[in-house]
């Protein structure tokens, strides 16, 4: 994938999340099945991948020579995290603030800064694009996650906000 595409791909994702849970409530946010993440953690998941892991990973890829990464261990997170910032408007706040700086470096970023590389346990070999590809593919998966949670498609809710029905 190209930049600019792949650029506006993570630049969606807080849009998209805001719009899906705009008018949930709290019980909507914080109901899940069992053994599933609630939507409010979902949105937390974003928001901490972000600022904990995805942007870091970026940075040393950048400022380091192939640099080994560490995993993410999402069912300790889960079990863990900071609940201190956890209303709907601090997690979408703070998700779109974290995006909006790894945007700003990779947006920044020459051909041959694309091209460096990482290695993850997991993973393999990678470099900056393909693990930020990685990123946009992430942010999909959990959309779709966020989508099941809520019962509703964010196509259903841009539809029913922007296209509603004649009366």
């Amino acid at each position: 994938m190209t930049v600019p595409p792949l650029l506006e791909r993570l630049a969606a994702t807080p849009k998209q999340l805001a719009h899906l849970v705009a008018e949930a409530t709290e019980e909507q946010l914080d109901s899940s099945s069992p053994g599933e993440w609630s939507a409010r953690t979902i949105v937390a998941h974003y928001r901490d991948c972000e600022a904990l892991c995805e942007g870091l990973r970026i940075m040393r890829m950048l400022a380091e020579d192939k640099p080994v990464l560490t995993d993410f261990d999402e069912l300790a997170w889960a079990d863990a995290r900071n609940r201190t910032r956890d209303r709907k408007e601090q997690l979408l706040g703070d998700f779109a603030l974290q995006r909006q700086a790894t945007l700003n470096v990779l947006s920044g970023l020459r051909p041959e800064d694309w091209e460096r590389e990482g290695t993850h346990p997991s993973r393999g070999t990678f470099t900056v694009r393909t693990w930020v590809e990685a990123i946009a593919d992430h942010d999909a998966a959990h959309l779709a996650q966020l989508e099941a949670t809520l019962g509703e498609t964010l196509d259903d809710v841009l539809q029913r906000r922007f296209h509603p029905k004649e009366a």
